[in-house]
């Protein structure tokens, strides 16, 4: 009897691609409002993603003008965190958002931490081209 081999098409929701890990993602420009676009790239996700999360989180609300989103550098931290939470840990919607509910001020305190070794990061990256 024929094995029929398995591409990614056969192994559901756990041999899907949902692209690069957390580590591999491009750094976040210090820009104060970033389009749907720039978001989905930042953060690896479709924007049809990004809106879908936006109802299932109340955490990640961007701001509204006009009929546009702008999200902010703290929106982005979230999406990775949401992306983490079900792409990398195999949380379901719920489980990460029960997870990002009761984390609270935790939370705001990883994220400022993150925002701080993010700019870090890349400021000593600007010192050492100018170094050059």
């Amino acid at each position: 009897m024929l094995e029929p081999s398995l591409g990614t098409e056969g192994q559901g929701a756990a041999g899907r691609r949902h692209g690069p890990p957390a580590a591999e993602l491009p750094p976040i420009p210090a820009k104060r409002y970033f389009s749907i676009g720039e978001m989905a790239e930042l953060c690896a996700v479709k924007p049809h993603v990004l809106r879908y999360w936006e109802q299932e989180f109340p955490q990640l609300r961007p701001v509204r003008r006009g009929n546009r989103r702008y999200y902010q550098h703290r929106d982005v931290l979230l999406v990775r965190q949401i992306r983490n939470l079900l792409y990398e840990r195999g949380f379901t919607i719920s489980g990460a958002r029960q997870h990002l509910a009761g984390e609270g001020a935790r939370s705001e305190g990883l994220q400022r931490r993150e925002v701080v070794r993010q700019l870090r990061a890349e400021l000593e990256e600007v010192l050492a081209i100018l170094r050059d």
